[in-house]
C-alpha cells in the first residue's frame, strides 16, 4: 500500500523499499523479543525509564525538526523516534508497578505514583511538541490504572480534571495543534490548505472507493496526489479507494484479531506482570488504530497518529513488533512446555 501511496513521488521514491528492510528487521525483533523471558523486563524496568527519560532529553537538545516539532534523531542511515520507544518501556514500567502494588491499598497514594511515572516522560514528549504521542501514553496508563483496579469514585475526577486540564492547556498548545482542533470543530469547506483541506479529500478519497475499490495503484484520488500524507496519516484512505469497503473491512478486522488475542492472552497470563503487559499492547493498538481511522473519517481532530502496521514508518513499526514480541513472550509462558 505504501508502494502505491507514494508511487510517481521523486521526493518518496524508495520509501516502500526502506519499509520492507524495516519489516525484515522487524520479525528479527518478534523472534528475539519472545525468546527473552518477560519476567526479565521487571527485574530492568528502572534501568528502562531511566534510559526512556535519558532519550528524551537527548531529542529535546539534539532532535531534528519535521512538520513544526523535533522528535526524531539523525543517526546518518536513517531517522530514529524514541518517543515511539518510550511507549513500549512504558507499558513494562507501569505493568511493572501495578504488578508490584496489587496487594496494596488501591488509594490515591497508589494513583499519584503511577501518574508520577507516567508524566515523567510524558512531559518531555509535550516539549518537542508530540502532542499525540503524551496523548497516547496517558490513555495506556489510565487504561492500566483501571485494569488494575482503579475504585469507581476516582473516575468522576479523572473525567473533570480531564476537561479541566483540556481548557486550562489549550491556550499553551502549539499553534498548528490550536488549529487542528479549531478547524475539526469549525470546518471550512472552502479552505483549500491545511487540515481542513485534508480532511475533505480524505472524504473524498473513502466514497470513491465505493463497494470493491477501484482497484490497486488505480485510486485517482492517491495517484493524482490530491490525497495528502497518503503513505502515514491518510493511508487508511488510500487503502479505501483502492480496496473499497470489502478491503478496509478486512484490514479493520485483522486489527480487532490482533487486538483480541492481546486481551485473550492477557486473560490467560501465569501472574499479574504478563497480564497488564498483554493489556496494555492490546489499548496501545486499540487507541491508535481507532484514532487513525476517527480521523480519516472526521469524526476526530487530525493527530498525527499512525495506523499500526500499515503506515510507513521505521520507528512506528518497529515498535508496533517489538510489543507484539512482548505478548508472544507472554503467550509462550502461559502454561510449562510439554514435551
Amino acid at each position: 500500500m505504501i508502494r502505491s501511496a507514494v508511487a510517481g513521488s521523486i521526493e518518496l521514491a524508495g520509501y516502500a523499499t526502506r519499509q520492507t528492510y524495516f519489516v525484515l528487521m522487524g520479525l528479527g525483533v518478534i523472534m528475539v523479543t519472545a525468546a527473552i523471558d518477560y519476567h526479565f523486563l521487571g527485574s530492568v524496568a528502572r534501568p528502562m525509564y531511566i534510559f526512556a527519560l535519558v532519550s528524551l532529553l537527548v531529542i529535546y537538545i539534539y532532535g531534528t525538526a519535521s512538520f513544526g516539532s523535533a522528535r526524531w534523531l539523525d543517526t546518518g542511515v536513517f531517522f530514529i523516534q524514541p518517543s515511539e520507544l518510550v511507549k513500549i518501556i512504558m507499558i513494562i514500567v507501569l505493568a511493572y508497578y501495578f504488578s508490584q502494588t496489587q496487594n496494596t491499598p488501591h488509594d490515591l497514594i497508589w494513583i499519584v505514583k503511577s501518574g508520577a511515572l507516567t508524566f515523567g516522560v510524558v512531559i518531555w514528549i509535550l516539549l518537542q511538541p508530540n502532542l499525540s504521542t503524551s496523548i497516547v501514553i496517558s490513555v495506556m496508563w489510565f487504561a492500566m490504572l483501571w485494569i488494575s483496579g482503579l475504585p469507581p469514585k476516582y473516575i468522576l475526577i479523572f473525567a473533570g480534571l480531564a476537561v479541566l486540564a483540556a481548557i486550562v492547556l489549550f491556550p499553551f498548545l502549539e499553534t498548528y495543534q490550536q488549529l487542528r482542533i479549531l478547524n475539526f470543530i469549525f470546518p471550512d469547506p472552502n479552505s483549500r490548505h491545511g487540515n481542513s483541506y485534508n480532511v475533505e479529500q480524505a472524504l473524498i478519497t473513502i466514497g470513491s472507493g465505493g463497494l470493491f475499490g477501484m482497484g490497486y495503484g488505480h485510486g485517482t484520488q492517491v495517484q493524482l496526489r490530491f490525497l495528502k500524507v497518503r503513505h502515514t496519516d491518510f493511508i487508511f484512505s488510500a487503502m479505501s479507494e483502492e480496496f473499497g469497503f470489502i478491503g478496509t473491512v478486512l484490514i479493520i478486522g485483522l486489527l480487532v484479531f490482533v487486538i483480541y488475542r492481546c486481551f485473550r492472552i492477557a486473560r490467560e497470563a501465569q501472574d499479574v506482570f504478563g497480564a497488564m503487559i498483554a493489556y496494555g499492547v492490546g489499548v496501545l493498538f486499540f487507541f491508535q488504530s481507532a484514532v487513525n481511522i476517527g480521523v480519516n473519517l472526521n469524526v476526530l481532530p487530525v493527530t498525527g497518529l499512525v495506523l499500526p502496521f500499515i503506515s510507513y514508518g521505521g520507528s512506528s513499526l518497529l515498535s508496533s513488533v517489538l510489543a507484539v514480541g512482548l505478548v508472544e513472550s507472554v503467550a509462550l509462558r502461559r502454561k510449562p512446555l510439554d514435551f
